[in-house]
């Protein structure tokens, strides 16, 4: 695999990771206890911390990606797991 293939593919894992991870991590002005700010959604984050979510969403997609490149080097699954036999 070549290494522009591999950076895209592990953009893509990056970019799923974050949509996986951020909601763990938020929590709400209700929740933590905070007035609301005049005008302010009632789902808005009381405060992100981006260091750590940044931190989590790397290390989770590092995690995955390594699973996917072990998987194309070894080939534990291929197309051929999946085909439905008739």
């Amino acid at each position: 695999m070549k290494l522009g293939s591999i950076l895209a593919i592990y953009v893509l894992f990056w970019t799923m990771s974050a949509f996986i991870v951020m909601p763990f991590s938020v929590r709400t002005h209700e929740e933590a206890g905070a007035p609301l700010v005049p005008g302010q959604a009632e789902s808005a984050p009381y405060d992100f911390p981006v260091k750590r979510v940044l931190l989590r969403i790397t290390i989770v997609s590092t995690l995955l990606f390594a699973a996917f490149y072990l998987n194309y080097v070894y080939g534990w699954l291929s197309p051929e797991n999946f085909s439905i036999r008739r």
